[in-house]
């Protein structure tokens, strides 16, 4: 075990009650009760509003669109607390005016901007829901299947975007009459729309401060849609109670948020709970200050993120695992990124899949090499349905998979489910519901009203409780063999994206009713590097080289070495040159990938693996 001290963390929850229910069922809790939380979240607005009004709330570098239409980044632009609360407030007047509602919500189509933030906190304030989608809805698809879905179950009166010549193919495919349509740029052939700077000049009445004394812990705050892994997407009801405790929570777990100064350099969507919820509300509850990233954990935009974490030193870094590797392998390097990056911050946390441990190994290098202690890298669990945080861990030398206990105000029940045991919640950050889905709403929670996650969980250390739980995998992912055997699916993921870092993206685990287990693999762009190929190669002819195939048979062959039995086996691997697409709801906006739906998609893929149908398929060799 290592002896390199940790840069100092404070965990909130270490210790845990566990109770017996009915056979197969406990109880865990932690042993630190949930402090007051305010009754809607903008009454920390306000409050920060007037207690620091000229800090910065956000900022973004402003888009620049060239001649060719390539946007760009420029200097940063911001908003402090006082103009963001002046303009909450003007916006808030404008929705009101014109009366929009829980039953004619905003719909939000683009990415994170100012805008965006801004529009956010005027629906706060004036209680009208608001509905971030997925960007990608309107920008990559060509049917708008999901977009139009989002519309027939919420029913806008308001449709935002950030400019025309982007969603203005979206918008004219969905929004109907009887929905008023607000840009920031450009303008609709054919039909008429709002400039976004209009609304922020609606001059304020005193119906503004009587609709936010009508919000409450019940208001509707907004509509975040789930992925969609098996059915189409569900509009989860987000209330100001799930909101504000969940801050609460979350501060008590990682008391870093509320320790100082909080500084976030931040891309992720916010139409997920990851990034819309918990970052975005995190920002208002404790006064911090967010810088938007307009960098993504992709080849063609992880630039700007380097960009923005050489300049900008934040105090608690979030991403996805995806995005971590990138920054990891950058830092080895980068001396300005690794200095800046590591100069405050607390503690690194990834959420969205499993964080392979060579990446929390190098991410400690660099933060030995350079503070002489490590960073925590931490995680938890939880999901769009709980606001989004439930678990978090309790000691600072978490390992990959490991999710620690309940924050403060929630109870888990864990129930025997076969070969598996489910994780269900029940809180004040629990969802109520889906919008206009008694049916769906009914379906997922137990008859103790415990909210079913469909997520597995095992103990760290069944002789310890307070170590907490372990990620299992998602139960629907499971599946069986056709010699009955019983395969899990979340582990054996992870122990292949360690086995074959840095060159794993993300892997498909397959073999439902077949004799083996198979694994379909995304590669990293790092294995461009691998294959010795000029860059002008295609990814097939990457993926087919001599270098990337020895790699892989030597994973093949070490994880068949490691294997203790059929169902942890891989029998058989093949290597996928064409990425995941958010499109076919492949992968989300954050990089969790979606195996039913890969599956699903590339069902001819998955029977000819199984077929030795396949140009290249690795097999173990002795």
């Amino acid at each position: 075990m290592s002896t390199v001290p940790f840069r100092p963390m404070t965990f909130g929850v270490t210790r845990a009650k566990l109770r017996d229910g009915a056979p197969g069922v406990h109880y865990l809790a932690p042993d630190v009760a949930l402090n007051p939380y305010p009754e809607r979240l903008t009454d920390r607005l306000q409050h920060w509003a007037q207690q620091r009004p000229d800090q910065v709330w956000m900022a973004r570098r402003e888009p620049l669109r060239g001649a060719d239409g390539k946007i760009t980044f420029g200097d940063w632009q911001s908003v402090t607390y006082a103009q963001a609360w002046a303009r909450a407030r003007a916006i808030a007047q404008g929705l009101i005016s014109r009366g929009l509602s829980a039953e004619r919500p905003v719909l939000i189509l683009s990415e994170n901007s100012l805008e965006h933030g801004l529009l956010a906190l005027g629906c706060l304030v004036a209680g009208v829901p608001f509905v971030p989608t997925s960007p990608a809805y309107s920008l990559i698809s060509t049917d708008y299947d999901k977009l139009k879905h989002v519309v027939r179950t919420v029913t806008p009166g308001l449709v935002f975007a950030s400019d025309a010549d982007r969603y203005g193919r979206a918008i004219h495919a969905i929004a109907g009459d009887d929905m008023e349509v607000l840009l920031v740029n450009g303008e609709l052939e054919g039909r008429a729309s709002t400039r976004f700077a209009d609304l922020l000049a609606t001059p304020v009445t005193d119906a503004v401060d009587a609709a936010m004394a009508a919000t409450g812990p019940d208001t509707i705050a907004k509509f975040l849609f789930t992925s969609g892994s098996t059915k189409l997407p569900k509009a989860v009801i987000n209330t100001q109670r799930m909101l504000c405790a969940n801050q609460e929570q979350v501060a008590q777990a990682m008391t870093v948020m509320a320790e100082g100064e909080l500084v976030l350099v931040d891309w992720l969507p916010w139409n997920h709970t990851f990034g819309g919820n918990q970052n975005f509300g995190m920002v208002v509850y404790h006064g911090g200050t967010m810088y938007i990233d307009d960098g993504k954990p992709t080849p063609a935009l992880i630039g700007e993120t380097l960009r923005n974490l050489r300049e900008i030193a934040p105090t608690v870094y979030f991403n996805v695992p995806t995005g971590f590797e990138v920054i990891a392998q950058a830092m080895k390097t980068d001396d300005q990124l690794r200095r800046t990056l590591l100069s405050r911050v607390k503690m690194f946390f990834y959420a969205g899949a499993a964080l392979a441990q060579p990446v929390w190994d190098s991410l400690y290098e660099s933060a030995e090499r350079e503070l002489g202690q490590r960073i925590v890298v931490a995680s938890g669990l939880g999901m769009t349905e709980t606001g989004p945080h439930c678990l978090f861990g309790t000691k600072p030398d978490l390992k990959a998979g490991e999710l620690g206990l309940p924050c403060p105000g929630m109870e888990v029940k864990l129930v025997n489910m076969g070969a598996k045991t489910e994780v269900r919640y029940k809180g004040p950050n629990v969802t109520p519901g889906y919008w206009r889905a008694p049916a769906e709403t009914a379906e997922h929670f137990d008859d103790e009203g415990f909210f079913c996650s469909g997520d597995a969980v095992t103990w760290i250390d069944e002789t310890d409780i307070h170590l907490g739980l372990r990620f299992d995998g998602r139960i629907a992912e499971d599946f069986k063999l056709s010699t009955g055997t019983f395969v899990s699916v979340g582990p054996l993921r992870g122990k292949i994206i360690a086995a074959g870092a840095p060159y794993v993206q993300d892997v498909v685990i397959t073999g439902l009713n077949q004799k083996e287990v198979g694994a379909m693999v995304f590669p990293t762009p790092a294995v461009r590097q691998l294959s010795g190929l000029p860059a002008t190669a295609s990814m097939h002819e990457v993926v087919d080289s001599e270098p990337v195939l020895a790699h892989f048979q030597q994973v093949v062959n070490e994880l068949a070495r490691t294997a203790t039995g059929s169902a942890n086996r891989i029998a058989r691997l093949c290597l996928l040159a064409d990425p995941p697409t958010i499109d076919r709801g492949e992968i989300t906006d954050k990089g969790s990938i979606n195996q039913r739906a890969v599956l699903a998609h590339r069902a001819d893929t998955v029977e000819k693996l199984h077929a030795d149908a396949l140009h290249y398929i690795l097999k173990p060799r002795a």
